[in-house]
């Protein structure tokens, strides 16, 4: 009986040094599990918005459209030119449209420059091709490319968007 005695007092001797292998192991899985998820989870979290920022950064945002800004040229231009040997006036009220107001102040400083580039824009024009619609929109756009192109050579920026001819007189 003796010998029955110590086998089943050996079993559980030996028994018990495996439960804790086992219950030590189980604890190191178990943390690492819990630790990776852990990293996996801040690196989602703080990853994800490190490389949402960038993006974000990278775009550029898109402008704030100002206000539309109308400085009315006076007095308006009247010029005079010869078509098939007869004498023709036209007079046109001329407005700028613009959005920035402190690129406007810096253009009317050269407002003499535009005034004679248009005058010797209008003074050249075609009468027969002015009775037309298309004539006055082709007109109206060639004054603006001219505007433009001297706000852009004299303040270095595109100050104004459109001109506009708020009163177009042709005799």
């Amino acid at each position: 009986m003796a010998k029955q005695e110590q086998k089943p007092a050996e079993a559980p001797a030996e028994a018990k040094p495996a439960g804790n292998k086992k219950l030590i192991i189980m604890m190191l899985v178990g943390f690492i599990v819990v630790g990776a998820a852990s990293a996996g989870g801040v690196w989602f979290f703080l990853g994800g918005q490190k490389s949402a920022e960038p993006e974000e950064a990278a775009e550029p945002a898109e402008p704030v459209k100002l206000p539309a800004l109308y400085e009315q040229l006076t007095p308006a231009f009247v010029v005079n030119y010869t078509h098939e040997g007869r004498q023709h006036y036209m007079q046109v009220h001329v407005s700028l449209m613009a959005r920035d107001p402190a690129k406007l102040d810096e253009l009317k400083v050269h407002m003499p420059v535009l005034r004679n580039e248009l005058v010797m824009l209008f003074s050249q024009q075609n009468f027969a091709e002015l009775m037309k619609p298309e004539g006055k929109v082709a007109l109206r756009e060639q004054a603006t490319a001219k505007v433009k192109e001297i706000a852009q050579r004299e303040t270095g920026a595109d100050v104004v968007e459109q001109v506009l001819f708020t009163n177009f007189v042709v005799q």
